[in-house]
């Protein structure tokens, strides 16, 4: 995301009430806003409309925190970083540990970005190529649900960039542009053919590589990593998440939403089809499941 003075910070969303203690400052109440992002309007406070030094007299807080009850600890502790803090803090754990921790940046809302003047792409580069992580063997993956800008990124950069896939919808940039395509026909073999033109992955919702029926059953796996690894193209799935509520009926233990389930045999599910990564909530668990096959 950017603030309004061009610096990129590290938020899921630039609308940041749900991981900012923003409303609690009375001197940004004039601040709250409606605007309309992808298509959605939209209510709330968003980082474009702060200097990132407004923005740093912000606290972070857990985004869901019925669910998460312990991470409330946490709250008001930590600031919204910039890319720059957290390329630091890769290096600065890296070396603690003796080896490399790469950053996976996410270019959300780029089309959004780019009509309000501020674009995403030129200073993310910028910031890679001061930290002289601009090669192809660079520690890094840039990511985006939208196309148009990966596209424009493969004639910029030799980074990896990936293709999110989302289960449902299409790219926004689709949609500006009157391509009917969605993300399900991206997922097609012909449309795995397309992205490798361009990127070097896709970062897909998981329910595109196993499916659920409506119940939250497993269904029988898709060819989408086979169809992938065919075009050379890496496969990383998103998102794990420990949690009964969000983990398929096959893993879940008892009924408390908010319980932890069964997410090692999610993992090995996954794993067990060639998967070249995942994005988890719980970092540790996929490390431990990892080691476990």
């Amino acid at each position: 995301m950017s603030t309004s003075d061009g610096v990129l910070v590290a938020r899921h969303e630039n609308e940041i009430s749900g991981t900012t203690d923003v409303s609690t400052h009375l001197e940004f109440a004039t601040r709250r806003a409606t605007k309309t992002i992808d298509g959605v309007a939209v209510t709330g406070w968003f980082t474009e409309d702060f200097t990132l030094a407004e923005l740093k007299t912000l606290r972070a807080k857990e985004r869901l925190p019925q669910v998460r009850v312990a991470n409330t600890a946490f709250d008001g502790r930590f600031e919204v970083p910039t890319l720059q803090e957290v390329i630091d803090l890769a290096r600065t754990e890296g070396r603690a540990r003796a080896r490399t921790i790469g950053i996976y940046p996410e270019t959300k809302h780029p089309t959004y970005f780019t009509s309000i003047g501020l674009p995403l792409e030129e200073p993310l580069l910028k910031v890679l190529r001061q930290n002289k992580l601009d090669r192809k063997n660079s520690p890094v993956f840039i990511q985006s649900f939208e196309t148009a800008n990966l596209r424009r990124l493969s004639r910029m950069t030799d980074v990896k960039l990936v293709q999110l896939l989302d289960a449902t919808g299409r790219p926004y940039d689709f949609t500006a542009a009157g391509d009917t395509r969605s993300y399900q026909d991206l997922a097609t073999a012909a449309g795995l053919k397309w992205i490798a033109g361009y990127a070097d992955g896709i970062g897909a919702n998981k329910n595109l590589i196993v499916p659920r029926d409506a119940a939250g059953k497993l269904l029988a796996p898709t060819n989408v990593v086979r169809d992938a690894h065919r075009e050379r193209l890496l496969v990383h799935a998103w998102t794990f998440r420990a949690e009964n509520q969000f983990l398929p009926v096959d893993f879940r233990i008892g009924t408390d939403p908010n319980a932890r389930g069964d997410i090692t045999s999610e993992y090995e599910l996954f794993l067990g089809l060639g998967l070249d990564g995942v994005f988890s909530d719980h970092p540790d668990t996929a490390v431990a499941a990892r080691a476990g096959l």
